[in-house]
């Protein structure tokens, strides 16, 4: 499968997304891609500690992945490199079918594990950009 059909698949098969890193703050871009999300159909869940229990886009925020109370199709991660392993674990342990890491996080060993535990894996794309470039629409 080419990394193209792999994205589509993905995108295609997914309804509901956890944000890792979402932001209340409209200038960052995690906001402006749930926001995008959203348009495009998917149910996006905000992941923040900071901003756990507050509402952002009319969803509620979690403060971890674990805490999400339904079943998580792909964990959309906006967070530095360095988080991206516990961000990983915690994929893999909630049953996560996909791990996307955007542009600039790459992290061959978390991939390499997310894989192994049958996860499809994205890194350094933007779902945002992705689904409009694709055309996939919920």
């Amino acid at each position: 499968m080419t990394q193209d059909q792999t994205i589509a698949h993905v995108l295609a098969a997914s309804a509901t997304i956890a944000l890792v890193g979402a932001s209340a703050n409209p200038a960052r871009p995690s906001h402006a891609v749930m926001a995008a999300l959203q348009r495009h159909g998917y149910r996006v869940i905000p992941v923040n500690p900071g901003l756990a229990g507050q509402t952002l886009l009319g969803e509620r925020v979690y403060a971890a992945l674990r805490d999400i109370p339904q079943p998580i199709d792909m964990v959309d991660v906006f967070r530095a490199v360095a988080h991206v392993p516990a961000i990983t674990d915690e994929a893999i342990a909630i049953g996560a079918k996909t791990l996307w890491l955007q542009f600039d996080i790459i992290d061959e060993a978390s991939a390499a594990r997310a894989r192994a535990a049958g996860l499809a894996v994205v890194m350094d794309r933007c779902t945002k950009i992705e689904a409009a470039r694709l055309g996939i629409r919920k």
